[in-house]
């Protein structure tokens, strides 16, 4: 099968290239899925830079152990291994996995996730990291009917999900972006704030802050949280070498000295929480925004968009 391969760590357009492998065979309690469409996230081009560095770690040396990039995935159950139950070769799946810019690629089938019928599988595919972030993110808020809440990269593919479920949780919404996405995230049931016009740090007090961008101190973050609110990091560039761990490591010494809650946040993988958003994106009540589609020939110039870090919603590569 033809897979888009990578070398070593630095750019997209240094570091990988298209090449031929042999299709995978799912072991025990694998599925062989073939991809119909795959969505890129910036994990993806953390992982493709080796950034930050510490990552390298569990990644591998000198280049990634698992050189297939892409994560987000819908497709077709081709093949499944022993002891697989419950889905069988035809059922059409999405997951949060690895190697997904390929023909084919395995996973546990506890990931995948059958898409409601009808859905169609580039919607799909936008759905599991992205949306599963942004979902926990409100979670951990306690994002509830009344608060003020600020999500600052409030058009990114994260961004577009979590000020939807804000909104749907009863939440007034802010969104930070810039002002050619304005327009759009209004659409989505919030208050867009241009960050080139407008310092949000100044129009709070917010009960609830989701940062996406990472773009801000932990300080100016903390300026527009009410005395009682809630700070979610669920990203920060930080330095090259360690990323976002020092401003994650503050936040958490400093919270429990503060009447202000200062949550770090990674989230998990939860085949539950990835059924429960493709059942409202079926219903109609949760919009994957996709901002661009790319052939999987051109699976290289998609990664390059993501890579330059202002991509609009959802990027998918689509094999279809």
């Amino acid at each position: 099968m033809r897979a888009l391969l990578q070398s070593a760590y630095g750019e997209a357009r240094d570091v990988l290239a298209f090449d031929e492998v042999p299709v995978p065979e799912p072991g025990a309690g694998e599925v062989r899925v073939r991809v119909h469409a795959a969505t890129l996230n910036a994990a993806d081009v953390y992982i493709m830079r080796g950034e930050p560095t510490v990552g390298r770690l569990a990644f591998g040396l000198p280049r990634p152990r698992q050189r297939i990039r892409g994560r987000d995935l819908a497709g077709v159950v081709d093949a499944v291994g022993p002891g697989v139950t419950g889905l069988a070769a035809g059922d059409r799946v999405a997951a949060e996995g690895e190697a997904a810019l390929a023909g084919y690629t395995c996973l546990k089938a506890s990931l995948a996730v059958r898409i409601p019928d009808g859905l169609p599988m580039d919607r799909a595919a936008a759905v599991p990291l992205a949306g599963v972030t942004a979902l926990q993110a409100v979670r951990t808020g306690g994002v509830g009917p009344g608060h003020r809440v600020l999500v600052n990269g409030a058009s990114g593919g994260v961004g577009t999900f979590a000020v939807q479920l804000a909104a749907a949780a009863g939440a007034g919404v802010t969104g930070v972006c810039s002002a050619r996405n304005g327009e759009l995230v209004q659409s989505l049931s919030a208050r867009a704030l241009d960050y080139a016009a407008e310092d949000f740090t100044r129009t709070g007090p917010y009960d609830v802050v989701i940062d996406l961008a990472g773009n801000r101190t932990l300080r100016e973050l903390r300026s527009a949280l009410a005395p009682t609110g809630t700070l979610v990091l669920s990203s920060g560039h930080g330095s090259r070498a360690m990323g976002p761990l020092w401003r994650n490591a503050a936040a958490s010494l400093a919270s429990p000295f503060s009447r202000q809650d200062l949550r770090p946040f990674l989230a998990r993988t939860d085949p539950d929480d990835v059924g429960e958003l493709l059942s409202r994106v079926a219903a109609g009540t949760l919009h994957p925004v996709i901002g661009r589609t790319y052939p999987f020939e051109r699976a290289v110039d998609a990664l390059a968009h993501v890579s330059e870090g202002h991509a609009r919603g959802k990027v998918v590569v689509t094999r279809e």
